[in-house]
């Protein structure tokens, strides 16, 4: 009676071992599942010493025990089930068995879905995006800076080190972020990074399935997107396909021979992206662009394994049901396989018809990035499925546009014939657009730190198509006078720690103008969580002339005029040129200084200016 109460009590445990000198259990991969999916099949890495040489045994009404396959490493077994439609929530056991006995068990849990789960809204043109990098926004636990057994240790002093930012620190000032106006918070990569030096950025994982602990726990990141949600914010996880870290744990284990690209001979990849469109490219470029490692901590992945691939997926799919996302940011999108990524991009969306995904594709060519999108016609046949891109071109318009002088192919036209190529996108408007990341330099530095080509260049951002996107500190004007490193772009929100001396969060210790830049922030975006015509409603522009650049968003109810006068002085916009736009309006009030204007004949618009005009 005992023994059978004990052995009662250790199911309570995730794994139950039960001693064996034959087999053992370290991973089960997902951890557990959910009830109604519109994909009933499930695929359970199983990793343990000898694992492969067991019988797989279960028995739970509504699971079905399709196929157990063992590969090369005999530390592995994949077991596909087949889930019933009508499965109950509930816990079951899974026997791993020697000559039938038992050796090893893991008591599995199929949960409920949150209601409405398989219709979650995904991040759209009316929201606007709050990039953070969480080991520098705010150190809500000092407690978990240090963890034993991690490699890394904290070192604020030194900038590519660990700072501390943490889960409950982004928790703490969801109040700030909802103030402000953004809707939707898109976090550099929370998951384990237990490598030795430079882990901060989180974009080396060592484990797809916990979220590393200097960060907070799983329950943390899941609280923060329920938390965020009760405010109005979306949550966006940044995703990695293309690689892992060199420490996680299966590369001291190594599944099969071909998890990885090149290896143990490991090469760097070409960085040539444009091999995935060229219709002339090489085996051997596309191979060594594709399958070479992006650097040598990051061990490139071959997603045409189907078992690694079926494990990415899946991962996704967890993560987006277990914290509740609205979105995905896929990292270094074109160095993987792209028929698995748009695969992947296909799985996810048939689970979620109304999420989104965005992909990183860091070319200045709009030819090149459009390829990707859901819907293009590509001439080589490929659809990858993805439905947003980042617009990088848009963004490196805006850098020389504000800074180059203007001239006949220079200054505010290239923002002009930016957007002009939209035509080579399938959907425009689901572009995300920004002004800077975390991976170059802060807009306010690409515009030489002048205040007032720094807010042309947001009121554009805010204001034209597509789902902008800010980075954390662009709000207060955060400069790297240091160096253009990443440590130094990357660094600490003023006042997320104890003693800093300035505090962004409150206003203490800004600048005038950091603080002016706040309010600015706060005010425009605000006023445009409110206004459809500015999510959804049409565009039209016209061509720039004499350091000026007009355009309009309009619908059925409302219509407003966005000028951008880049020139030292005020300029006279004659507004005869723009009647078929302004058509029976008589006025027009700035949204920024609440200014009222004649929309007459002409209105002055002060140097330096943006203005937000609500045409009545």
């Amino acid at each position: 009676m005992k023994l059978k109460i004990f052995l009662s009590a250790l199911l309570t445990f995730s794994i139950t071992a039960i001693t064996s000198v034959n087999a053992q259990i370290d991973h089960v991969e997902p951890p557990f599942w959910w009830a109604g999916m519109k994909n009933p099949n499930l695929q359970l890495m199983v990793h343990g010493k000898n694992i492969s040489s067991t019988k797989v045994v279960l028995d739970y009404e509504g699971v079905v025990l399709k196929s157990v396959t063992s590969i090369e490493n005999p530390n592995f077994l994949f077991i596909d089930l087949q889930l019933s439609p009508d499965v109950i929530p509930g816990k079951f056991d899974i026997y791993f068995k020697n000559d039938g006995k038992t050796v090893e068990s893991y008591l599995y849990e199929v949960k409920k879905r949150q209601p409405g789960s398989a219709q979650r809204e995904g991040f759209k043109n009316s929201d606007v995006m709050y990039l953070i990098m969480p080991d520098r926004f705010a150190n809500g636990n000092p407690g978990n800076d240090y963890i034993e057994g991690l490699k890394e240790k904290p070192n604020r002093k030194e900038p590519y080190g660990r700072h501390g930012g943490d889960i409950r620190g982004i928790i703490e000032h969801l109040d700030y972020i909802s103030d402000m106006g953004f809707t939707a918070i898109w976090l550099n990569p929370v998951l384990e990074n237990d490598q030795p030096e430079w882990s901060y950025h989180g974009y080396a994982t060592t484990d797809f399935y916990e979220v590393d602990r200097r960060f907070g726990s799983n329950e943390d990141y899941r609280k923060l997107g329920i938390l965020a949600k009760e405010k109005g914010i979306k949550m966006i996880m940044d995703m990695i396909f293309n690689h892992c870290g060199s420490e996680h744990w299966w590369m001291k284990d190594m599944p099969s021979s071909d998890w990885i690209n090149f290896y143990p001979e490991f090469k760097i990849t070409s960085h040539r992206r444009t091999v995935n469109q060229d219709p002339y490219a090489s085996g051997s470029d596309i191979k060594r662009m594709i399958e070479g490692w992006f650097v040598p901590a990051m061990p490139d992945l071959n997603l045409r394994n189907p078992f690694l691939a079926t494990y990415l997926i899946q991962n996704s799919i967890w993560w987006i049901e277990y914290v509740g996302l609205a979105g995905i940011r896929m990292d270094t999108y074109p160095y993987s396989d792209k028929h698995i990524m748009s695969e992947w991009n296909k799985k996810v969306l048939e689970e979620y018809p109304d999420f989104n995904i965005v992909g990183e594709e860091w070319s200045l060519n709009p030819s090149i990035v459009s390829y990707w999108q859901k819907g293009q016609e590509n001439k080589d046949g490929y659809n990858g499925n993805l439905p947003s891109i980042m617009d990088f071109p848009l963004q490196n318009a805006l850098s020389k546009g504000l800074t180059e002088k203007e001239d006949w192919g220079t200054g505010l036209i290239r923002l002009y014939e930016a957007l002009a190529n939209d035509f080579l996108y399938p959907d425009p408007d689901n572009l995300v657009i920004f002004p800077d990341n975390h991976d170059m330099s802060r807009f306010y530095m690409q515009v030489g730190m002048d205040v007032n080509l720094f807010r042309l260049g947001i009121v554009y951002i805010l204001t034209t198509r597509g789902i902008p996107q800010i980075f954390y500190g662009t709000e207060i004007l955060l400069t790297h006078k240091e160096s253009n490193s990443h440590g130094h772009i990357r660094k600490d929100f003023p006042g997320g720690w104890e003693g800093d001396k300035v505090n962004a969060f409150t206003g203490k210790g800004l600048l005038k103008k950091e603080i002016e830049i706040q309010n600015f922030f706060k005010k425009l975006l605000n006023w445009r969580k409110g206004n459809p015509v500015i999510h959804t409603g049409k565009l039209t522009h016209f061509v720039p002339e004499n350091g000026v650049y007009v355009f309009f968003r309009y619908n059925m109810d409302k219509k407003v005029m966005i000028v951008l006068n880049k020139n030292k002085e005020d300029h006279h916009l004659k507004l005869k040129r723009f009647n078929e736009m302004i058509g029976g309006c008589s006025k027009g009030k700035d949204v920024i200084s609440e200014t009222q204007f004649n929309m007459k004949d002409e209105i002055v618009v002060p140097a330096l200016t943006p203005l937000i005009l609500e045409l009545q």
